[in-house]
């Protein structure tokens, strides 16, 4: 009884070397799904919003992350002001401007 045991556990040993690669397989899948699903999108949303900061200039109108609506007066490289009523003009880091609802007429 002892030695049949014995013989069954070395059967399985020959099996073991295709199942490094299977184990890894479903690792490489998850990786694959986060990767489409997760981390490609984002990369494409953080280049848009970059592009849209770049092309921001005097007159655009502009909404701030913090939901501030308003008219571009004055751009320079890290901050943006802007008007948010008559003579009310505020300066925001430009990275926080979320979207540009009309773009100035050139």
């Amino acid at each position: 009884m002892i030695s049949l045991a014995y013989a069954m556990g070395q059967q399985g040993g020959a099996d073991g070397a295709s199942g490094g690669f299977g184990a890894f397989l479903p690792l490489i899948l998850m990786f694959a799904i986060f990767y489409f699903l997760l981390i490609r999108p984002q990369q494409k949303k953080a280049k848009q919003h970059k592009q849209l900061l770049s092309a921001i200039k005097k007159g655009d109108r502009v909404v701030t992350s913090g939901g501030l609506h308003g008219l571009v007066t004055g751009i320079t490289e890290d901050v943006v002001t802007i008007e948010i009523a008559p003579k009310v003009r505020v300066k925001i880091a430009r990275g926080s401007i979320s979207g540009v609802t009309t773009r100035a007429q050139q």
